[in-house]
């Protein structure tokens, strides 16, 4: 890796082929120094990266090509959406979608390596595929980025050029009370998780309050593919096992957590294939998968990627985790959502999804309304258990009605 200031950099970024495809750094490690400059050299290219904020390139002669869908591409008309299992990118990048560029954002080298910090995900794959083609890597050497273990690692010779910044992380900020509906789904969910299971979850009210209502387990476990400052709230609780390494594939939240995570070797930050294997996922004891979704049918099918047909996320890991789950021992897979959208002022439980299914066939559905039993039940069974168990008390009649003109009921 050969270290260098903009205009060097800018004049190697000009010798990429037309339209290169570029993978970034994406969630919230976004390398915006580079990714301003490259958007400033180059007239077109295709710009890939999972799960944009606000801010990325958006104009004329820039494709925004993602797997998961953040709001930085959501309603772009310049968006293409390339649908996969998040475990599948890597297979992509090797046949599908060749990679002409990786710019990452990393740590200063230490020992022979660069950390690729709190986003691992699917830039190992991405940097194999781009050496094999003979593409560039450059890399956003950032001080303020924690050093991380594990897949993290990349030696400096896989690395082109590197420009030198000291910048703060994106952190959520203070976050706003849980409020009563989330606590409930928590405590409900919560109840249903024995000590000792493996955890996956995401970030979100949901989540958060998941998290907070497991403070009375013990020896709780994480193999998950993103985690946030509740796994902090976990370890003061005593509630994780201390002798197991957290598994994670990439990481969002204060710059305490942040801090916490710079050089600790109990988290293990793992490639996407590996961390999404449904395989590697059933390996892990008592598995336990908590997703959430848009909305939930009659049938046990979840829709958690679109609204009215447009793109709103995409499948993630939440297809990975599930069936993963559902084959490990003692492993469960829940999807945990409110009965009603306040936005929408709708049902989450519907009679019929319209939208393409992005999961099916959970252990169970939780709102704060109850829990609703899937796995093992009929189909009669899983209907009643939603209407009665799950959905809200507005719409319990209606859901009736529709049940037995669907031969549910």
């Amino acid at each position: 890796m050969r270290t260098v200031d903009t205009a060097t950099l800018a004049s190697a970024l000009e010798a990429l082929p037309t339209n290169p495809r570029v993978v970034v750094s994406g969630n919230h490690s976004v390398p915006w120094p580079l990714v301003h400059l490259m958007d400033a050299t180059l007239e077109r290219y295709t710009l890939n990266l999972l799960n944009a904020p606000a801010g990325v390139p958006d104009r004329e002669g820039v494709t925004l090509e993602t797997c998961f869908v953040g709001v930085g591409q959501r309603r772009s008309p310049r968006l293409r959406y390339v649908p996969s299992r998040l475990s599948m990118v890597p297979v992509l990048f090797r046949e599908q979608l060749p990679v002409g560029a990786v710019l990452l954002h990393c740590t200063p080298p230490r020992g022979g390596h660069v950390s690729l910090g709190v986003e691992v995900n699917v830039l190992p794959a991405a940097i194999e595929a781009c050496r094999r083609r003979g593409g560039l890597v450059v890399a956003l050497l950032n001080d303020r980025m924690p050093f991380t273990h594990g897949d993290a690692l990349v030696p400096v010779d896989e690395v082109d050029l590197g420009l030198e910044v000291s910048e703060p992380l994106p952190s959520p900020g203070a976050q706003a009370p849980l409020g009563e509906d989330a606590r409930d789904i928590g405590e409900r969910v919560a109840a249903m998780v024995p000590d000792g299971a493996t955890l996956q979850m995401g970030i979100g009210g949901v989540p958060d309050a998941v998290l907070a209502a497991l403070g009375s387990h013990g020896g709780l476990r994480l193999w998950t593919e993103m985690f946030s400052d509740g796994v902090l709230a976990l370890r003061a609780s005593g509630s994780l096992d201390e002798d197991h390494p957290l598994t994670t594939s990439f990481v969002f939240g204060s710059e305490e957590l942040y801090a916490w995570l710079d050089g600790n070797p109990r988290v293990r930050m793992t490639r996407t294939e590996r961390t999404n294997d449904p395989g590697l996922i059933a390996q892990q004891r008592m598995m336990t998968s908590i997703n959430t979704a848009l909305e939930v049918d009659l049938f046990g099918q979840a829709n958690a990627s679109r609204i009215n047909a447009r793109i709103h996320s995409g499948f993630g890991g939440q297809t990975d985790f599930i069936v993963g789950a559902l084959h490990a021992p003692g492993g469960q897979a829940f999807i945990a959502l409110r009965s009603w959208h306040p936005r929408a002022d709708v049902s989450t439980i519907v009679p019929m999804v319209d939208e393409p299914v992005t999961s099916f066939q959970a252990t169970a559905i939780v709102t704060e309304q109850g829990v609703a039993p899937l796995f093992g039940r009929d189909e009669k069974e899983q209907a009643r258990g939603l209407i009665e168990g799950a959905a809200h008390p507005r719409v319990r009649s209606e859901l009736w009605e529709e049940a037995r003109a669907l031969g549910l009921a």
